[in-house]
């Protein structure tokens, strides 16, 4: 079991991040909720039956009496991919509601017919807001095109309408509010809730936060239009009088794939002592997968080796009073150079109950790995209604029990960190990066490493690089 340093910086954190006030969930009306309801408006920018890229430029509009929160609705435009092998990457030009708060993901019908087997999906993240009674979402300015930039052919699109140039009620595309459709008539024999490819697993959920991190930097307004939040504030955990600093959370392509750099640095004292933390600014995520694929380091970018570095990927929230039930957190925690009264590298994964920070008591259960995990690794765990597993690189690392499952939901986090100034002596300079490729979570739903890997590749055949249709809880 760890030390009382460990976990006291868990109050520290989750105090400093989030305030002495917990984030509040926001309560979202189910569809079936008497007078939620929405309409589907469309017309085309590209009205050839050929065509660089089809514009499908869409509106959704609350037909009910009651507001709708965005965030519960998807719209689904479905046509014929141009080959068996074609991809298709999404894109949005312009919208009133800010493409940022915009996803389009695309799927595969499991029913063909002669005018579709493929379908984009639009959702809304919970910056989008909600629409009152009889308003829309204005104009939403959309695209896609085949990944290789040919030609396509729109003439056989189930949605495509070439005399549509302005905006107008169009039922060959279908709307979901909270997972029932309310709106369009899908191709036959195609209902939208039709699964969407072999990697989907059975079973309800399937809301899913990704994201690829591509950013320009830790001030891009889509980062925080996104729900991430770069730390500046003090407190714990680590060095006591350590600053949290934006600047050193950067982005950069690597091998082809955009990635998050957190960089850690320090010259043996704690005013020189810079760490990291990015995390998202909801606690709205509890049972299904969680993924990221993250590179550990063992050596510093630069200067002496031997710093107690804290490596992360994990979920958290708040505890509410000493030994509080309802306390939920699950780790992986990479020390390269020791620390906690370890004297090498070694790697932790940890599931919480509760515990006391003073006098320290904890209630945990953990696996641990005494070697080197530098470079990079696939990092999955998964949350049911028995078990939570942890998995490294594929292969199972852990598995802990039903005692430590959470009650309330958490937000995610990565962060890199000093435990203390005992490992190094020197007070010349030295830097740590820990890089982040990709996040996923797949809420209430249980993916194998291998359904993980599918998913995000298909996001990224697919252009997708952000999205987020997990309710608020």
């Amino acid at each position: 079991m760890k030390s009382r340093s460990t976990r006291r910086r868990v109050a520290l954190a989750l105090t400093a991040v989030l305030g002495s006030t917990a984030v509040a969930g926001v309560q979202v009306n189910s569809a079936a909720a008497a007078g939620s309801s929405v309409a589907v408006q469309y017309r085309t920018s590209a009205s050839g039956s050929t065509a660089d890229q089809s514009e499908p430029w869409l509106k959704v509009r609350n037909t009910g009496s009651s507001a709708v929160q965005l965030s519960q609705v998807k719209v689904r435009y479905y046509f014929k991919a141009d080959s068996a092998s074609a991809t298709y990457r999404f894109a949005c030009s312009w919208a009133v509601k800010g493409c940022a708060d915009i996803t389009g993901t695309f799927g595969t019908l499991s029913h063909p017919t002669a005018t579709a087997d493929r379908y984009l999906e639009i959702g809304f993240t919970s910056g989008a807001g909600s629409l009152e009674p009889g308003a829309d979402t204005g104009d939403m300015q959309l695209r896609f095109y085949q990944s290789n930039w040919q030609p396509l052919n729109q003439a056989d699109d189930y949605s495509f309408g070439a005399s549509r140039t302005t905006y107008a009620d169009w039922a060959e595309v279908t709307a979901q509010l909270a997972g029932s459709t309310v709106w369009g008539t899908a191709p036959e024999d195609s209902d939208p809730g039709d699964p969407t490819g072999p990697t989907d697993p059975p079973g309800g959920g399937g809301q899913t936060l990704f994201d690829d991190f591509d950013y320009t930097s830790s001030s891009d307004p889509s980062l925080s239009a996104h729900g991430w939040n770069v730390r500046s504030n003090s407190g714990g955990p680590g060095v006591p009088g350590a600053t949290w600093d934006p600047s050193e959370v950067t982005f950069a392509s690597t091998s082809g794939n955009s990635v998050m750099n957190l960089q850690t640095s320090t010259a043996g004292s704690a005013e020189t002592t810079r760490q990291t933390e990015v995390l998202t600014r909801t606690m709205k995520f509890k049972n299904g997968t969680y993924a990221a694929r993250v590179k550990f380091s063992d050596a510093p970018t630069s200067g002496p080796d031997g710093d107690h570095l804290v490596q992360t990927f994990f979920t958290i929230n708040d505890l509410k009073a000493p030994m509080a039930d309802d306390y939920s957190e699950y780790d992986f925690e990479y020390l390269p150079n020791g620390g906690w009264g370890e004297s090498g590298s070694i790697l932790y994964t940890t599931s919480w109950e509760t515990y006391n920070p003073d006098p320290w008591n904890a209630v945990n259960q953990h696996t641990e790995a005494r070697q080197s995990f530098a470079g990079w690794h696939d990092l999955v765990f998964t949350i049911d209604d028995s078990t939570i597993k942890y998995y490294i690189d594929g292969r199972l690392f852990g598995t802990h029990d039903a005692q430590y499952l959470p009650e309330r939901p958490m937000s995610i986090n990565f962060n890199q960190w000093l435990i203390d100034l005992a490992g190094q002596s020197s007070t010349a300079p030295r830097s740590y990066d820990e890089q982040v490729d990709y996040v996923l979570h797949v809420k209430d739903q249980v993916l194998t490493p291998a359904q993980v890997t599918a998913k995000v590749s298909a996001y990224r055949a697919a252009g997708t690089s952000f999205v987020d249709d997990v309710p608020a809880q």
